[in-house]
């Protein structure tokens, strides 16, 4: 498996690379957009680590991920950032991203999360689900409503993704928080994303249930 980490402190870069490398990933690493551009023209990765603040300004990493959305990529993306905001957070997650994790962190726990995005892209091979005039391709990362592609952040693709997967459970808020917003610090984030796959989709498509919400039903 293949992950590309852009990174633009050495201190920081190589330990990251070093501890994926004896965790037998194919880690390689970048310090500026230029390198990140032609380690993928040399061979798309299926998860990117991508540190938000860079030499090319202090929000290059967004730009950069929200680029390579736009050109096609579907594998994994985690940003590093020292920012924590609920702003910066909701940012992030819409122009791609799929993870957040804030500096410092241990590196343990960055593997964790590098290995669920591995797991999570293994898995939805080949998977559609369709309910009504939803269709949600696993694979493609696409969601259709009435045969039209419907644009989705990674965030609400990932919100509607487990939602999907799980079509007849009952997702507690704390569950749905510590899967797709580990480390948020108030449901605040999740009634965001609820909120927006109601407006691109359907008020049903999110059900709200006592302490949580599910897959709906038209």
């Amino acid at each position: 498996m293949r992950v590309l980490v852009l990174e633009d402190e050495p201190g920081l870069l190589e330990p990251i690379l070093a501890y994926l490398r004896r965790e037998r990933l194919e880690a390689v690493g970048a310090r500026s957009l230029a390198e990140a551009y032609r380690l993928l023209e040399e061979g798309e990765p299926e998860v990117m680590v991508v540190d938000v603040r860079l030499p090319e300004g202090e929000d290059a990493g967004f730009r950069f991920a929200e680029a390579v959305r736009r050109a096609g990529y579907r594998g994994g993306i985690l940003f590093l950032t020292a920012r924590d905001a609920l702003e910066d957070r909701v940012r992030g997650l819409d122009l791609g991203g799929d993870d957040y994790l804030v500096k410092p962190f241990h590196l343990e726990e960055l593997l964790a999360r590098v290995r669920a995005l591995l797991r999570r892209g293994a898995s939805f091979r080949g998977r559609v689900l369709e309910r009504g005039p939803l269709r949600v391709d696993f694979a493609e990362r696409r969601v259709l409503w009435k045969g039209k592609e419907v644009a989705l952040s990674g965030k609400e693709f990932a919100l509607l993704e487990l939602l999907a997967l799980h079509p007849e459970k009952a997702f507690p808020r704390e569950e749905l928080l510590d899967r797709i917003f580990p480390g948020a610090e108030s449901e605040a984030i999740l009634r965001v994303y609820v909120q927006r796959l109601r407006q691109k989709l359907a008020p049903w498509v999110v059900e709200r249930v006592p302490g949580g919400y599910r897959l709906g039903s038209p």
